[in-house]
């Protein structure tokens, strides 16, 4: 058992305490009858290379396998056009194509290779080709602005951009400030292209055949800025391996994505969609490549997010596994209460993360999407190594699990011994069967998966070792809340290839992130949770998140799942608002229901005596289901709550508009 599952008997604090309680009895009855995840986690080894390149696995060898070479790799979509399907072999075409071009170029292996595009087929198109060369892609979300986008650029000390016409002008006006940024190129902007090169007509002009560079595991692969709370965004730089280690997340929390764990050479059938901008970990780590990785069609949606566009999507293209923020859920519940009534859907595995679901989320994708949604929780640094597996199997395990053939080119995920580059079949449960088939996971004659809970985050991926830590690096009692970390080794004292290698230029932040040496100690999410007695973990918020008010430690994620129960509101974010005897108390921001409203004759937003009635009838509403402390003292209405581009709310913002209003006030006092 890990040690961040050992039932701790000590007597956990009071309001903890409850807290938890109340979350272990409804799921008394699930765990008495047993499931996989301890079998999952003993079981579990990691095999990773010294030699393996992303791309490689995600296109390269189905591009080489003839039987495989003609399926869809990507569905690309955008509004008023016809969705066009583009192969495996055509995906591998372009890669090469362009690779040779920005070698041509001067671009050259670890040179950093920026890649400013929504979800389109160029997109991916333009990770195999830099990947597969050596260079490092660095994805910047179409959404930024000239400032974000210099510092960036500057920052990785970038060499060339490639852009498509919604992004190209944006990166021509900081092009000047940034000397290294030799090459732009840009699809589909022959009208304002100015000195960018076109795409098509470079691509034409070279060979489609590309020598693959091979690269080591541990050598750079993705550039991923993350924003903090304070200062600039950090770079942290993800390796080739990182990829490796998000499988395991992928597959479980995915139900499998399609794969039967009964029959490991049952092919997969799963087409999977997600709003995640590719630009961005979740749309990236968690969609674009896994689903490439084990040749699945993935859906790219290159327009805005709509709850009718969502379902429309997920309708025509039967898509059958997705990554759909909470934030998205929220809206395509009150948008559509009851979508089966107008769509028909083939879902299959869900999951979901950003934000804590809920379980007003978390009963409406069970009653009305038919899937149990998965919660997951990772970030740049670590991603996808907590979450669920709701998938409820019986599996009868094979006596044998097999390796990819060479073309397959990618470790194995089962038992010790290195690189499996032939097709033997390992004694050993674990590794990949045949063309890409998912790890035959679980126990023998036992259940498989875990029961997901609403509103839990889950419990550690296998293969991730995961603990709630105080502040000296101590792992926390059941029920007291602590830090989210995971362990460079793994519960067999094997690196875990899930970690990044280090934040760009900044050797600080990067030893900060750890409680000890880098190479054996645990990593801090800055994210807080409290463990359950039975190892599940519930989100509390971010570090900067929590705060204390009365005397009592407060997090906002509760308040906020309790409110969206409501059917008056759409989304809401609590935070702290000061207060001179109590030191702070609890203020809530809530984006109201456009359903509701025009449900409501004679109520709109902004009329005072409406908001007033409604406030009670919200502060009630808490006070029956939380405790005392935890209901709002004050509700502001507004129009929209600040968003990161992933979906997440600010809080941070709220808060410090709240420090500056108060010191306003005591200033004019």
């Amino acid at each position: 058992m890990r040690p961040s599952q050992r039932r701790d008997k000590t007597a956990p604090r009071k309001s903890a305490a409850r807290a938890t309680a109340r979350k272990s009895a409804a799921a008394t009855a699930t765990a008495a009858a047993g499931d996989g995840y301890e079998a999952l986690h003993s079981q579990f080894r990691w095999q990773v290379p010294e030699r393996f390149n992303m791309a490689e696995v995600c296109a390269r060898r189905w591009a080489a396998n003839p039987a495989h070479a003609a399926q869809t790799a990507v569905i690309a979509c955008a509004p008023d056009q016809p969705d066009r399907h583009h192969s495996y072999a055509e995906l591998q075409d372009q890669a090469n194509r362009l690779s040779n071009a920005l070698m041509a170029l001067g671009v050259q292996r670890g040179d950093r290779v920026a890649i400013v595009m929504p979800q389109r087929f160029e997109t991916a198109v333009a990770y195999m080709a830099v990947l597969q060369m050596g260079a490092v892609g660095m994805p910047l979300s179409q959404l930024f602005g000239p400032e974000a986008l210099e510092f960036r650029l500057q920052d990785s000390e970038a060499v060339a951009a490639i852009c498509d016409a919604s992004t190209l002008a944006a990166v021509q006006a900081v092009s000047a400030h940034c000397p290294l940024l030799h090459t732009v190129m840009a699809v589909d902007a022959q009208a304002q292209r100015g000195a960018a090169l076109d795409w098509a007509a470079v691509l034409a002009q070279q060979p489609a055949k590309f020598r693959l560079v091979s690269t080591l595991a541990d050598e750079a692969a993705v550039l991923i800025y993350t924003s903090g709370t304070t200062g600039n965004p950090k770079g942290a730089l993800v390796p080739h391996r990182a990829l490796i280690g998000n499988l395991t997340g992928f597959v479980c929390s995915q139900n499998w994505f399609g794969f039967d764990p009964s029959d490991a050479a049952k092919p997969s059938q799963a087409v999977f969609w997600s709003p995640a901008d590719w630009a961005w970990t979740g749309g990236l780590m968690d969609a674009l490549l896994p689903t490439l990785y084990f040749g699945r069609p993935i859906v790219g949606y290159n327009g805005r997010f709509s709850p009718q566009t969502a379902f429309e999507l997920l309708q025509r293209h039967q898509v059958t596994h997705s990554f759909l923020f909470p934030t998205a859920l929220k809206a395509m519940m009150k948008a559509f209460p009851t979508p089966q009534d107008h769509y028909r859907l083939q879902l299959q595995g869900l999951m979901s993360a950003g934000e804590a679901v809920g379980d007003a989320v978390f009963a409406y994708c069970q009653q009305q999407l038919g899937v149990t949604v998965n919660e997951m929780f990772g970030q740049t640094e670590i991603n996808y190594i907590v979450g669920n597996c709701a998938m409820q199997w019986t599996p009868t395990l094979p006596t044998a699990c097999g390796s990819l053939p060479p073309e397959g080119a990618e470790p194995t995920l089962g038992r010790p011994g290195g690189w499996v580059g032939t097709p033997t079949l390992p004694t050993a449960c674990g590794s990949l069967p045949p063309e890409g088939a998912e790890p035959a996971l679980g126990r023998p004659g036992g259940g498989f998966g875990w029961p997901a809970r609403a509103g839990s985050m889950g419990k550690g991926y296998p293969g991730h070792r995961v603990a709630v830590i105080d502040d000296e690096g101590n792992e926390c009692p059941v029920g007291v809340p602590g830090d989210v970390a995971v362990h460079r080794l793994d519960v067999h004292g094997q690196p875990d290839p899930i970690f990044f290698l280090g934040y760009w230029k900044n050797e600080a932040s990067t030893r900060a992130k750890f409680t000890g040496d880098p190479a054996n100690s645990w990593c801090r999410t800055g994210d807080m949770a409290v463990r359950d007695a039975d190892g599940y973990l519930w989100y509390q918020g971010r570090a900067d998140d929590v705060f204390k008010a009365a005397g009592y430690r407060i997090g906002p994620s509760e308040i906020e799942n309790c409110l969206v129960k409501h059917p008056a509101v759409a989304n809401a974010a609590a935070v702290p608002k000061p207060d001179a005897e109590r030191g702070a108390v609890v203020k809530a921001y809530v984006v109201l229901a456009q359903e509701y409203l025009a449900a409501q004759p004679g109520r709109v937003a902004g009329d005072a005596a409406f908001e007033q009635r409604l406030t009670a009838e919200l502060q009630a509403h808490v006070k029956g289901k939380l405790a005392p402390y935890e209901y709002p003292k004050e509700i502001e209405f507004v129009d929209a709550l600040p968003m990161t581009t992933t979906g997440k709310v600010q809080r941070r913002v709220l808060r410090l508009q709240e420090e500056q209003r108060y010191q306003a006030q005591q200033g004019r006092a």
